[in-house]
């Protein structure tokens, strides 16, 4: 429930402040005082419609779900829209996008100005259903048991399909597994072997300079008693002389013997070789990454040498899964169609006290979905809800509405209407407002009325006019609310009739 409203600088609203404690809240007023604006401000701030108002923030005392989108639930939940450039959304100071507001207020606000059929489309039909079917507690068990077997049948399935695709073309797919293992096979790539090559090839293109360079250096050694001999008669320690000596002397000796190694090799079988072992590594990244992909070829490979049996064995597991869910369907459609009666009963209970009849739910089957084989549809006199006025669908809806909440106990979230009860006859428009104020006990409603009839069930109502060109909202006490309903009877010019019937709507309230 929205606890306070605030909305500031948006077309003819100033700046404005609204406490709600109550769930059947009207706001009247004569045409053009602002209604219509401020219901479009509620809506944008949820992301249901776009305004250019400068700020709006709302205070939401309940629990809506938040953690599915990441963000964190508080007490109260805050919402704020703000727009100076762009429009920028929050939720309890986080920010959130555009598309994730807009679903996050789809999820608990319904709107019956816009022609939608969200009630009556099959997956939300169906949920409703097994909502009542379920007050038997096997059936919820039904359900769990249908959910797991649906997904390992549709995952079962998915990959039957695949092998049944490769198996179309297993024979060019293996004769391409084994192409390319034979191809990699054939140069037998070892790790770390392309570097060797090519230092001993780097090392070829120096070895006469090296060796040159080697042999220029070696004469150095002449010396070495020499020095060794001068450190005697200097009486120092010649260790250090004679360690970095034999050190020189090893990495000299350690370099000829590389150099005399590639003495013995075949210079044309080392860059052939090369040669190969760059292509592979050119068309993979490296050696490591060709012999992973020769490892999953060879997967590959037996795999396609084994996909007859991993097929009939799919093709088993497929068909027991079937079993199991089309048992557990058969379960499902009779509990629904009980559960279709009933609810089919309370609508049109509903529909009775709106003056509308004639309304048909029937189930029939359907290509297999996550729900099952149902399908619901829904008629009015035989005539599909695509095609009744927009008065006669908004009343369906809330016959819908209304029937639900008797199955469904939790809080049912924010109803908004904009003139649900317009062009409507005072006994329509008071039929609407007895239902309203049954499902005032499951939503917080919000509605415009330009009806006395609906406006006198309002628990909370609010005029909204226009001062100085400014529109403005005022809550309206016992006593203001006769005198706003005798001139929405008998106009600008109140007549005595006007408040005697106002005072009895009130009573009857």
């Amino acid at each position: 429930m929205i606890e306070r409203f605030y909305l500031k600088d948006h077309l003819s609203f100033k700046e404005l402040t609204l406490e709600f404690d109550k769930n059947l809240v009207i706001f009247t007023g004569p045409s053009g005082a602002g209604k219509s604006i401020l219901m479009d401000a509620i809506l944008t701030l949820f992301g249901l419609k776009d305004c250019g108002a400068k700020s709006i923030e709302a205070t939401l005392d309940q629990k809506i779900g938040l953690q599915n989108w990441a963000i964190e639930e508080d007490d109260p939940n805050i919402f704020k829209y703000t727009k100076d450039k762009s429009a920028r959304y929050f939720i309890n100071n986080q920010q959130v996008s555009k598309k994730n507001i807009k679903l996050i207020g789809s999820s608990f606000i319904n709107y019956l100005t816009l022609r939608e059929f969200k009630e009556f489309e099959n997956i939300e039909l169906l949920t409703l259903l097994d909502a009542i079917a379920s007050k038997e507690e096997n059936y919820s068990k039904t359900l769990d048991s249908f959910k797991t077997n649906y997904h390992e049948f549709i995952n079962a399935s998915k990959e039957l399909k695949q092998i049944e695709e490769e198996e179309k073309k297993i024979t060019d797919l293996r004769e391409f597994a084994a192409f390319e293992i034979s191809k990699i096979e054939e140069i037998d790539p070892k790790v770390d072997e392309y570097e060797e090559l090519l230092r001993q090839k780097k090392e070829l293109s120096r070895k006469e300079k090296i060796e040159e360079a080697i042999a220029n250096a070696s004469i150095i050694f002449e010396y070495e008693t020499k020095v060794a001999d001068a450190l005697s008669l200097l009486e120092l320690d010649s260790s250090f002389f004679s360690e970095s000596f034999n050190e020189l002397r090893a990495t000299f000796e350690s370099a000829t013997e590389r150099l005399n190694e590639l003495n013995d090799l075949n210079i044309e079988e080392m860059l052939e070789r090369l040669e190969k072992l760059s292509s592979l590594k050119n068309k993979y990244g490296s050696i490591e990454a060709s012999l992973e992909y020769l490892a999953a070829k060879k997967e590959e490979l037996k795999r396609y040498e084994n996909i007859e049996f991993e097929k009939s064995q799919l093709e088993k597991k497929v068909q027991e899964l079937k079993g199991k869910v089309d048992n557990l369907t058969s379960i499902m459609t009779k509990k629904r169609t009980l559960a279709l009666k009933t609810l089919s009963q309370r609508v049109e209970h509903y529909l009775n006290l709106l003056y509308l009849e004639n309304i048909t739910f029937e189930i029939d089957s359907c290509e297999l979905h996550e729900l099952g084989y149902d399908q619901i549809s829904v008629s009015l006199k035989n005539t599909n809800l695509t095609k009744v006025s927009s008065g006669e669908l908004n009343r369906i809806r809330l016959a819908q509405l209304a029937a639900s909440s008797e199955f469904i106990q939790e809080n049912g979230g924010i109803l908004i209407l904009d003139e649900i009860d317009a062009n409507l006859s005072g006994k329509e428009s008071m039929s609407v407002a007895k239902v309203l104020k049954l499902l005032s006990n499951n939503y917080q409603i919000f509605a415009i009325s330009h009806q006395p009839q609906l406006s006198s069930y309002a628990q909370q109502h609010f005029l909204v006019y226009k001062e100085n060109e400014e529109s403005k909202v005022k809550e309206l006490a016992k006593d203001e609310k006769v005198n706003e309903l005798s001139r929405m009877i008998s106009g600008d010019k109140v007549s005595q009739e006007a408040i005697q019937f106002a005072n009895s709507l009130l009573k009857n309230s």
